[in-house]
């Protein structure tokens, strides 16, 4: 039988194609950010398997021979975490040889973002404990999992500098400080105010709902709500707020 690790040649048969290339595995890792109170954390799940037993680790799970991969990403998370109802993106594919210790297994990575006070997580299958974790709190990740959260993240901040979020994340009438700390929470950093407002209202995005903040120790805020038409245009089409 051939032993050729390069490209297939016609001397090959379809057998010696079938051993030779097609022993990978296939997983999916969910990257699943949530939004609570002004912070930016991650869901993480403890390992009650192994490899790497009682480590945590991100949602993730291999693909069934005849499972579609957006099918199984939705059945992992669900399985591991109790999440269900989550949209999910597909975002990069990581192969590093070595990446898992039993044999070699791409996987591709999703990512989602969500207001953590609407979900309910549950542990569930082999995962002995669901949690969120801040960013700056994320324990040594077996696997390649800290790449896979470090390059998911940085990607993700990438988009959200081209298209606006908070529709999902924010109450239907929230102030102009609240959506600055969704930014600054996911952007992980701090933005001049009268700056940040500025930009921010001259796109349009924003309703003023002519209404203000009630029961507060402060000076009452104005309120304002997103105007969908132009967050669902920029959503498909791309801004920038260029801070």
């Amino acid at each position: 039988m051939s032993t050729q690790t390069g490209p297939r040649t016609l001397s090959q048969s379809t057998e010696e194609m079938r051993s030779h290339y097609l022993k990978c595995g296939v997983s999916v890792d969910c990257v699943i950010f949530g939004f609570d109170e002004g912070d930016l954390k991650i869901l993480l799940v403890r390992r009650g398997v192994e490899p790497y037993q009682g480590q945590w680790a991100l949602p993730g799970d291999l693909v069934d021979p005849d499972e579609d991969l957006n099918v199984a990403a939705v059945r992992v998370l669900n399985e591991l975490t109790g999440l269900n109802n989550v949209y999910m993106k597909q975002v990069l594919t990581f192969g590093e040889v070595h990446r898992h210790p039993l044999g070699r297994v791409f996987t591709v990575a999703y990512y989602s973002l969500i207001r953590i006070d609407k979900y309910k997580v549950n542990e569930g299958n082999w995962a002995e404990e669901a949690r969120w974790w801040s960013l700056q709190d994320i324990p040594d990740l077996p696997f390649d999992h800290n790449l896979i959260v470090e390059t998911v993240s940085e990607n993700f901040r990438s988009q959200v500098r081209r298209q606006p979020i908070g529709f999902e994340l924010l109450p239907n009438a929230f102030t102009l400080t609240e959506i600055q700390h969704l930014y600054e929470a996911v952007l992980q950093t701090n933005f001049d105010v009268r700056n940040f407002r500025k930009k921010l209202l001259a796109t349009g995005l924003l309703i003023d709902t002519d209404t203000f903040t009630r029961h507060n120790a402060h000076r009452p805020a104005r309120l304002y709500r997103f105007d969908k038409r132009k967050y669902d245009r920029w959503s498909k089409t791309g801004f920038s707020l260029n801070m």
